[in-house]
């Protein structure tokens, strides 16, 4: 088995983020890549992700063992597709952190919706879901039974959802 680090385009790592995959398919990718290697996918010049390759077969089908999506490391001198020493990858690994435990989580998105009937008004919903998408619609999230914890993302980043505040930032 060898260790390789993976080039994944700035597209590509910015839609990852948003939905979750349990794997990743890479146009082309370092000679030699053999299923059963493993791989430290690159995006921006960041360690975004630890990955096990699946098929090698002009494109890489890479499956996710554990994402940094959240918390990228530097990707430093792995910026470049191609093999990567084994004691350089376990360093750059085990910086990815463990993999965390899961919780309970309430997601929601809420859109106010003029309609005549509740089916009509889930039919807007969806679509306004569909068109928007996650690039421009707010998701709300917070850990089960906490809602104080609640907060924004959009993008898949926390985002300031208070007016006021947005207000104070330009004025000061």
């Amino acid at each position: 088995m060898a260790q390789w680090s993976v080039i994944i385009p700035s597209e590509q790592w910015a839609t990852e983020r948003l939905f979750q995959q349990d794997v990743v398919v890479v146009a082309g990718g370092p000679a030699g890549v053999a299923p059963g290697d493993e791989a430290l996918l690159v995006a921006d010049e960041h360690v975004v992700a630890l990955a096990r390759v699946e098929k090698a077969d002009g494109a890489l089908t890479l499956a996710y063992l554990r994402r940094a999506f959240d918390e990228p490391v530097p990707a430093g001198a792995l910026a470049t597709a191609g093999p990567v020493a084994e004691a350089d990858f376990r360093h750059v690994a085990d910086r990815l952190g463990p993999v965390r435990p899961k919780g309970n989580w309430l997601v929601s998105v809420a859109l106010p919706i003029e309609a005549a009937t509740p089916a009509e008004a889930v039919r807007q919903f969806w679509s306004h879901v569909v068109e928007l998408g996650p690039r421009e619609l707010p998701t709300y999230v917070w850990p089960s039974g906490d809602e104080l914890a609640m907060q924004a993302f959009v993008l898949g980043v926390e985002a300031n959802q208070d007016p006021e505040e947005e207000d104070e930032e330009e004025e000061g």
